[in-house]
């Protein structure tokens, strides 16, 4: 019985779903690349920053980096507060936009 498909067709549409796949799971890497070891094995959720959020850092645990891009990005911050609990804070930034 012959194939609907070609070899060739069938080959070419499994390249596409495979560079698909890769091009979808790479680019949210940065966001986990971005983050300190320690952030990502907590389980603290992640707070997003406002103006009427009270904050109560007593040590900065880490950063994430500002992604090169234009405009605001969003940026984490890991954090203990003055009882020794660990917080993660996302807020925006401007990005580092180096191409113009």
């Amino acid at each position: 019985m012959k194939s609907h498909f070609p070899l060739d067709t069938v080959n070419a549409m499994s390249l596409q779903k495979t560079a698909l796949f890769f091009a979808l799971f790479g680019a949210g890497m940065p966001l986990f690349a971005a983050e300190n070891p320690s952030t990502a094995a907590s389980a603290a959720p992640i707070e997003n920053y406002t103006y009427a959020t009270k904050l109560d850092i007593q040590k900065v645990v880490g950063t994430s980096e500002i992604p090169d891009q234009c405009g605001a990005v969003p940026v984490r911050m890991t954090y203990e507060d003055s009882h020794g609990q660990q917080h993660t804070l996302q807020y925006l930034v401007m990005g580092q936009c180096s191409n113009g």
